[in-house]
């Protein structure tokens, strides 16, 4: 049993989303589960999210993850009877409800439910975020479909970025473009499911270019990552990863095996500091721990990590894109100056530069 959260900034294509995961993944044998998006149930119940009563605001809020705790937990004891494999999706999770409030106020409510912000990420296997189409698809939003949603392209392009803060510490938060298609958008979230699952996909090249930074990057996502690679079988790769992003550090351990017709399943698990200590005695003696800062944003509607290598090479600096397929462009920031593509050249894989020289 999986529990993945499907979330994003308004008009994002979550509705569309939902009905394809269904179809595919049952014609597949999965039990599906959806539990619905809480606030436009409350909404449409008589509350009021832009409330300036804060007492009717905090109780509301408060109200609304306690319902949304309750819904996934029930929904959890009804697939546990269920034999076959079962995903449970979310309409939102629990931590879109800290997107709309000052953090004082969200660490009150957390308090008074008896949980607290890692907690409640900890809850869920895999968190994917549909980018807004009010970045870089503004011809595609409307707010028609909705009709509890009031935001203007501002809002929302600004409630996007909170809404993927709120969720950045989590170790499988997968960022899904905007597309030219909008079926390329939704494919996306079937494959990133798909590799959840740990059904076996074609692997997918990723572009990625050297890179100098220019200006400054707004509203980027910074964290600390060190990567080290383990002793393994042929065509198999395992890294441990630690992630540290506000002074929290969630550790990762990532298997990638390649199959005979050139498909790859990728597991990821995350492990206490005890495993991690445990495991890193297993570190390939040929490999050095790659020490790098990675800064991730959104530019049009595009999601990037920018690596700055700190260790064991200095000056170095790798943009890769995420999920932008073959015939689309690059919609690359003016505050980034492009020195050389090198998708595709292996001697630039995170494996290979961790080389001892």
């Amino acid at each position: 049993m999986k529990r993945i959260v499907l979330t994003g900034g308004p008009c994002a294509g979550k509705t569309t989303a939902l009905v394809k995961i269904i179809e595919h993944f049952s014609s597949l044998g999965y039990k599906v589960f959806i539990i619905p998006e809480v606030p436009t149930l409350f909404s449409q119940a008589g509350m009021d999210y832009l409330t300036d009563n804060h007492a009717f605001f905090y109780e509301g809020e408060k109200a609304t993850l306690e319902m949304q705790l309750a819904l996934e937990d029930k929904f959890t004891r009804i697939a546990e009877t269920i034999t076959t494999p079962t995903i449970i999706v979310c309409d939102r999770g629990t931590m879109d409800i800290s997107a709309y409030m000052k953090p004082e106020m969200w660490d009150e409510i957390t308090a008074g439910v008896g949980t607290c912000s890692e907690k409640l990420r900890a809850r869920y296997d895999a968190v994917l975020h549909l980018v807004s189409a009010a970045d870089g698809a503004e011809q595609f939003y409307t707010t028609a479909n909705n009709a509890e949603r009031t935001e203007g392209l501002e809002l929302a392009r600004e409630l996007d970025k909170k809404v993927i803060q709120a969720w950045s510490e989590h170790p499988h938060l997968r960022v899904i473009n905007n597309h030219e298609n909008f079926d390329t958008k939704i494919n996306r979230v079937i494959q990133e499911i798909s590799n959840v699952l740990e059904i076996p996909q074609q692997i997918v090249e990723e572009r990625k270019y050297i890179v100098r930074l220019t200006g400054e990057i707004p509203d980027a996502i910074e964290s600390e990552i060190i990567q080290t690679y383990l002793t393994s079988d042929p065509r198999s790769e395992v890294r441990l990863r630690r992630r540290t992003l506000n002074g929290v550090s969630v550790n990762v351990r990532t298997t990638k095996k390649t199959l005979a017709n050139n498909a790859q399943v990728v597991t990821e698990r995350q492990i206490d500091n005890n495993l991690y200590e445990s495991l890193m005695r297993q570190a390939d003696p040929y490999r050095q721990s790659i020490h790098k800062i990675r800064k991730t944003f959104i530019w049009r509607g595009q999601f990037f990590e920018l690596d700055t290598y700190l260790s064991p090479m200095r000056n170095l600096q790798i943009l890769e894109t995420k999920g932008i397929v073959d015939h689309e462009d690059v919609n690359f920031p003016p505050f980034i100056e492009v020195v050389e593509d090198i998708t595709g050249k292996t001697e630039y894989y995170n494996y290979n530069l961790a080389l001892r020289k």
